[in-house]
């Protein structure tokens, strides 16, 4: 039976409100209050479909971290972390709680980031929505009831999605607003339906707050493997870190959140959030199979509304839809949500420029080089305006939820690198034989007949190469994959046009890096690409 109201309720934060509070509903009841509510519809075998409206995706231009003694000289300002003053998030916060006010209904659930009980933050998070609430209960860690009569939160989350912020009072961008108090330990979310945003909030948190106890925050899946051993895999959207990791002969710990303590690799979440477009039968069994679940969230995939029969083909709603289910809906993933610490560590790239190897060893030094510099590719179509391969560059493979500078990342990552002599590999999930509308896409099969190899140790004793632009070792065969594949210029109609294109992504590499280079050694810096005549 679901707690009712936990002893530290809403009241006793200074939240008034005439709402019916719902507290700690479960996955069911969640489901009925939605279908009801008309939020959302139950597709054929199960699931729950919804749309986001105009939000299909993070609103990263109106986040906001509020700039005062907590955070001064501890963010890493710019770009990404925008700052708000105190006056226009005491102001926004305000305007939150005037709201709260008239709701008719109120979804409360409380819940932990983070696996590892000395890790964990506890976070109660405030919707307007029924299927946010069944979100977000989805996607973090589900306390026992025991835990939840003396819930007391670390952080809170109030969503809004109806909410609409005004720029000139409330010190941000639009009539969207997500701001974040550190000092108040309260986040504020507005003007978006896409239920991402709580998600990765709570990530950014433990960004923020993990690396004081050295401990590592990652955007990363993770996996073990039958003999006890955990790989990470970094990567951003599209370069198969979901995919890779649900991998039927290994155990599953998490698909995208994780720090990596002295003792264990824990995710940060119990549920997992899949993209879903064009998602295959086939090539991801065990993600599809999520699809024809009850308890599954589906978010922007197109249904037929007789039939109830998805089209996971369709984008007609968006490109990036997803489904948030339970972790424990993967046949293989951990009971715990945590593993060992890494044997190996895998950086996954999407490279629409066709240059980079599909599998390459690191050293220490040049996988501190790579994390930094976070790099994959958008490709022609995906944008208005993208017209050639254009590289994407976001540090630590997720700079938009990291707050504090890269260097404290990059220099957590080396040094526990170091610690554990831990194996690390630049993967390349994207083109080969030319890049993007000359050549293909990685066969899949050979990615995961790569990655094996790595991960098994057999890659250790194949016979390498170096390359002649990235430096990094590239193994020249690797039984069961084709070995011309595994040197790009090869693959390429013209060597001549591989080289210039390969000049260019160097050039794109350096130029980036710039920003990093007063801040790590000399070992770093000297990982860096250089233009070569190729041997």
């Amino acid at each position: 039976m679901a707690i009712v109201t936990p002893e530290h309720d809403l009241a006793a934060m200074g939240i008034e409100t005439g709402a019916e509070v719902h507290w700690n509903l479960r996955t069911p009841q969640l489901v009925e209050l939605a279908v009801a509510r008309g939020e959302g519809r139950l597709a054929k075998d199960g699931p729950l479909v919804v749309t986001t409206g105009r939000h299909t995706g993070r609103s990263p231009q109106d986040k906001f971290m509020v700039r005062d003694a907590v955070t001064e000289d501890t963010v890493w300002w710019g770009k990404t972390n925008r700052a708000m003053d105190p006056a226009h998030f005491a102001t926004l916060k305000a305007d939150f709680l005037a709201e709260l006010v008239n709701e008719p209904n109120l979804f409360v659930q409380d819940l932990f980031g983070g696996s590892q009980p000395e890790h964990r933050v506890k976070v109660r998070v405030i919707n307007t929505l029924a299927w946010h609430n069944l979100f977000i209960r989805t996607m973090l860690v589900r306390p026992e009831n025991a835990d939840l009569a003396g819930f007391v939160p670390d952080f809170t989350i109030i969503d809004l999605p109806n909410f609409r912020a005004d720029p000139a009072r409330h010190g941000c961008r639009s009539e969207t607003v997500i701001a974040v108090s550190m000092t108040e330990k309260l986040i504020l979310i507005g003007g978006t339906q896409y239920a991402g945003e709580m998600k990765k909030s709570v990530f950014g948190l433990l960004n923020f707050l993990l690396p004081e106890t050295g401990t590592m925050p990652m955007h990363c899946s993770a996996n073990i493997g039958p003999k006890g051993d955990t790989a990470v895999f970094f990567g951003l959207s599209g370069t198969g870190k979901t995919t890779l990791s649900a991998d039927a002969s290994r155990t599953l710990i998490g698909d995208d959140e994780h720090g990596w303590s002295d003792t264990a690799v824990f995710n940060f979440e119990g549920g997992c959030y899949a993209k879903m477009i064009r998602l295959s039968a086939e090539a991801e069994p065990e993600i599809f199979a999520t699809t024809r679940r009850f308890g599954t969230v589906l978010e922007n995939v197109v249904m037929d509304p007789d039939t109830r029969v998805l089209d996971l083909d369709d984008p007609s709603l968006a490109e990036n839809s997803r489904a948030a289910y339970p972790i424990d809906f993967i046949p293989n993933a951990s009971a715990d949500n945590m593993g060992p610490v890494p044997s190996n560590v895998v950086m996954l790239t999407a490279d629409a420029f066709g240059i980079l190897p599909p599998i390459a060893k690191l050293t220490p030094d040049q996988a501190m080089y790579h994390f930094l510099s976070g790099y994959t590719s958008k490709v022609a179509g995906t944008e208005i305006g993208v017209t050639e391969p254009e590289p994407v560059f976001s540090t630590c493979f997720g700079a938009p939820f990291m707050p504090r500078h890269p260097s404290v990342y990059g220099n957590l990552l080396k040094e526990r690198i170091a610690r554990g002599n831990v194996a690390c590999w630049l993967v390349n999930t994207g083109w080969t034989g030319g890049q993007y509308g000359e050549g293909r896409r990685m066969p899949i099969k050979a990615t995961r007949a790569l990655l094996n190899a790595a991960l098994d140790g057999s890659l250790n004793d194949a016979e390498f190469r170096t390359d002649p632009y990235f430096g990094f070792q590239v193994p020249v065969s690797v039984p069961g994959v084709d070995a011309a594949i595994l040197d790009p210029r090869s693959t390429w109609a013209d060597g001549a046009a591989y080289d210039r294109t390969a000049a260019k992504l160097v050039d794109l590499f350096n130029a980036n890096f710039a920003q990093f280079a007063d801040a790590v050694d000399a070992g770093v810096r000297d990982a860096a690409p250089r233009v070569a005549e190729p041997a």
